[in-house]
C-alpha cells in the first residue's frame, strides 16, 4: 500500500464535504474514525462498531491516513477498511515511525479483522459487541531486537464493547467504549514482539465521546500498553479528541496524545491528525 499524505486527502475535503450524505443507511458520525493500526474505532485504539458506513444490506470502504508528531518520532499510517453487511469488518493499514534520534524509519504493516457478535451501538439496551484480530509484522526489527525484543510478527485479539446514548448529556448524545486486548507488542509491534522472560498480557483501552451536534464530537481516549522490554519502559497511552464529521463521504479528528515514554525517551507528547474518505454502497 502506497503512502497517503494527508495533504493530499486534505485537498479533497471540500468537494466530499459538499455532499450532505452518501448512500449507507448509519448515522453520521457512526462510521467513527480509523484507528493508528487501521481498524474503526478512535485514533488510537479499535471499537466495537464496524468501520464505514455500509448497513445490513450493503458493502462499503474507507480510506484513511494519519500522523502523529511528538517530541522524537513522527507516526504515519495510511489505511484501507472494508465494512461488509455492518457484520464484518477487514482492514489494512501500513505504518512508518520516524525515530529522529537515531535518523532512521521503522515499518510496519497490519491486517485485521473484526466481527460483530451481538447488540448494536444505539438501539437496544446492550451494547455492541465485537472480536478483532490484527496480524503485524514490522520489516525493520532491528531496533526492536538491539532492545531485546523476541519477534518481528505477531497477533493481537480484542474484544471491545461500545454503545451510544442519545440525548444522555444536556440533550447530547453520549458514546463509551472499551475494549480488552490480548498482546505481546511493544510499543504496538513498532519495537518488536515479547522479550526474554515475558508472556502476553491483557491489557484495557477505554474511549468516551460527547456529541456536541450532529457534525462535531470530542472525547478522551485511554489505552493501557505491557511492559515487557527490560529498562525501556512502556508507558500507557492517553489523548484528548475533537471530531468533525461535514458528511457522510469525510471526517477529520484531531487530538493532543500524550504517549509517555518510548524507547526511552521521556515526554513523547504532540498532535495527531487523522483523515477518513468514506465510499457509498459498493454493491
Amino acid at each position: 500500500m502506497k503512502h497517503i499524505p494527508l495533504c493530499a486527502l486534505l485537498l479533497t475535503m471540500p468537494a466530499l464535504a459538499a455532499a450532505e450524505s452518501l448512500p449507507g443507511s448509519k448515522i453520521l458520525g457512526t462510521a467513527g474514525a480509523v484507528n493508528i493500526e487501521g481498524a474503526g474505532g478512535g485514533g488510537l485504539l479499535p471499537w466495537a462498531f464496524i468501520g464505514s458506513y455500509a448497513s445490513e444490506d450493503e458493502i462499503a470502504a474507507t480510506v484513511s491516513a494519519s500522523s502523529v508528531n511528538v517530541d522524537d518520532f513522527d507516526l504515519k499510517t495510511t489505511g484501507l477498511l472494508f465494512g461488509f453487511y455492518n457484520r464484518i469488518e477487514l482492514s489494512l493499514a501500513k505504518q512508518w515511525l520516524r525515530v529522529e534520534p537515531l535518523d532512521l524509519t521503522i515499518e510496519q504493516h497490519v491486517v485485521g479483522a473484526k466481527v460483530r457478535l451481538a447488540g448494536d451501538t444505539i438501539y437496544g439496551t446492550m451494547p455492541q459487541l465485537s472480536a478483532g484480530v490484527q496480524y503485524k509484522r514490522n520489516t525493520e526489527a532491528e531496533v526492536a531486537f538491539a532492545l531485546g525484543a523476541d519477534d518481528d510478527a505477531g497477533v493481537d485479539v480484542y474484544i471491545a464493547a461500545s454503545k451510544v446514548w442519545l440525548d444522555a448529556v444536556w440533550g447530547r448524545n453520549l458514546a463509551l467504549n472499551t475494549t480488552l486486548r490480548y498482546t505481546d507488542a511493544n510499543q504496538t509491534g513498532l519495537l518488536g514482539f515479547g522479550a526474554a522472560g515475558q508472556g502476553r498480557a491483557i491489557v484495557a483501552e477505554t474511549s468516551l465521546a460527547i456529541f456536541i451536534n450532529r457534525y462535531w464530537a470530542a472525547g478522551i481516549e485511554y489505552r493501557q500498553k505491557p511492559d515487557n522490554l527490560a529498562g525501556v519502559r512502556e508507558h500507557d497511552w492517553r489523548d484528548v479528541f475533537v471530531g468533525w464529521f461535514p458528511s457522510k463521504a469525510v471526517s477529520l479528528v484531531a487530538a493532543y496524545a500524550d504517549l509517555g515514554t518510548i524507547a526511552g525517551l521521556k515526554q513523547q507528547e504532540g498532535l495527531y491528525l487523522s483523515v477518513h474518505l468514506n465510499t457509498g454502497n459498493l454493491k
